[in-house]
């Protein structure tokens, strides 16, 4: 483990940071990211990379199936605090929340019988897309019905973005913008999507 970090991070170092004086020295005054951007923690999805987005551009906040709770939910200090920062201190302009094909996440949240326990902290946090079964077509296959919920579980978190009171004011005042987007490794496309709209496919 010790020899892949050294020798990913000389690589970095070399290739990048190396051949980008002006922008780290711009970055170690501080970060002024336009976008915050929402994302599973699945090691096939790296947002930044998927984006071909440079440091200092986006604050991401990665974890099980790119979630968001709403206001308020207690348990989940961690995603709040982090809309808390980006929305009022780094003053971000678009939040963008981004779902992926084959989300281990969703699978679970739709497989699983949710009264019964099988995990101690998992269970509990894909509960929070729980209104994604009630669009679902259960005579569709599994495949089928996770590609759905992985778009729907993302307009869930976009709805509960709204249930904050700081972000549904930025959002009204235009200081705000809301983003959907779902990842497909599989097929290597991206749809995109604003609440209330079509999707686009790039």
């Amino acid at each position: 483990a010790e020899e892949r970090i050294k020798q990913g991070f000389l690589k970095f170092k070399n290739n990048f940071w190396l051949k980008n004086p002006q922008l780290y020295e711009k970055l170690s005054a501080g970060q002024s990211p336009k976008f915050m951007i929402f994302a599973c923690s699945d090691s096939r999805v790296c947002p930044t990379t998927i984006l071909g987005l440079q440091p200092g551009e986006a604050f991401v906040v990665r974890n099980i199936a790119s979630m968001i709770p709403a206001c308020g939910e207690a348990g989940f200090p961690s995603t709040s605090a982090a809309l808390e920062y980006g929305v009022l201190h780094l003053k971000v302009e678009h939040i963008l929340v981004i779902g992926h094909s084959r989300c281990g996440g969703i699978k679970a949240l739709l497989t699983t019988d949710p009264e019964k326990k099988w995990s101690d902290y998992i269970q509990d946090w894909i509960k929070i897309s729980t209104p994604v079964h009630s669009n679902q077509n259960h005579s569709h296959d599994i495949d089928e019905r996770c590609s759905c919920g992985e778009k729907e579980s993302v307009n869930v978190s976009l709805s509960n973005l709204m249930t904050f009171p700081w972000i549904k004011s930025a959002v009204e005042e235009k200081k705000l913008a809301l983003h959907g987007g779902h990842y497909s490794f599989v097929t290597g496309t991206f749809q995109y999507w604003t609440p209330g709209s079509d999707k686009v496919d790039f």
